[in-house]
């Protein structure tokens, strides 16, 4: 199976906890995988102490799930992914 077919777009959500002691390193790793970013949303939930960020995202799933994987494995971080095919490419 070609890269080419393994081409998904998809958006990531993400809860980051603690914000101003973990925000560096969400950005550090987000900006290590730019290539993969299409857009991107934060926005800080101040009541709830928390910040989610939405990025849009265009990569092969090894690529998305390497962001994924070290992003998910850092404290007071969560996420989700959805990640769709384009059939009509």
């Amino acid at each position: 199976m070609s890269s080419e077919r393994c081409k998904r777009v998809g958006v990531v959500a993400i809860l980051v906890r603690d914000p101003a002691n973990n925000a560096g390193a969400v950005n550090t790793i987000i900006s290590d995988f730019g290539r993969l970013v299409i857009g991107r949303m934060g926005v800080p939930y101040r009541e709830r102490g928390v910040s989610i960020i939405s990025l849009l995202v265009d990569g092969d799933t090894d690529e998305l799930g390497a962001m994924t994987g070290r992003l998910g494995n850092l404290p007071g971080v969560r996420l989700r992914t959805l990640l769709l095919t384009d059939d009509a490419a």
